[in-house]
């Protein structure tokens, strides 16, 4: 970037911080707590109200950062042009982000899938109970793993963005440490 561009950092940065947070905080906090209710039916209907109070948040958080994404990439097109490392980082990146988009949608049809079978009995969030209809069996068993997929995703787009700050740092200022009277 020629100058400064703090709006559309934050953005990346906030948006990819919340993403990253709820969906942690959904998978050990909201899932695990939903799953301690005393009365089996009440798990899911738990569950779902809070995911669904989540998702907008989620959305908004999903946008900022896809909006602060592209802002950077566009403001950043002659260094990225120049360092071929700092444009292998951006396209694994940009990877990464739509696998950890895909995740979170598909997570998002999971949910909704358990939250049509809302007042079933169920072991916990993700572990059926006896005798509940296979397509909530099918969709517990493919979120339990799910659930931690886009947190481990999200957290690998953290430390690639941490890595792209670095590759920023002008080599004249990284060069004054090592010679500080050399200019």
């Amino acid at each position: 970037m020629t100058g400064r561009n703090t709006v559309v950092r934050s953005l990346h940065d906030v948006g990819l911080a919340l993403w990253a947070g709820g969906a942690l905080m959904g998978a050990v906090g909201l899932n695990g707590s939903a799953s301690t209710a005393k009365d089996p039916r009440e798990r899911l209907v738990l569950a779902s109200e809070g995911w669904k109070r989540w998702a907008p948040v989620q959305v908004a958080a999903l946008v900022a950062h896809g909006v602060g994404g592209v802002g950077l990439i566009l403001g950043n097109q002659a260094r990225l042009a120049g360092q071929p490392e700092g444009r292998i980082n951006t396209i694994v990146k940009l990877a990464l982000t739509g696998v950890a988009a895909g995740t979170t949608l598909y997570s998002e049809i999971l949910g909704k899938k358990m939250s049509d079978h809302a007042g079933e009995p169920t072991a916990g969030i993700t572990e059926a109970g006896p005798g509940v209809p296979a397509e909530l069996e099918s969709a517990q068993r493919q979120q339990r793993v799910l659930q931690w997929v886009t947190p481990a995703l999200t957290a690998i787009l953290i430390v690639l963005a941490a890595q792209q700050g670095e590759q920023q740092r002008p080599i004249a200022g990284w060069m004054a440490r090592f010679a500080p009277h050399s200019r």
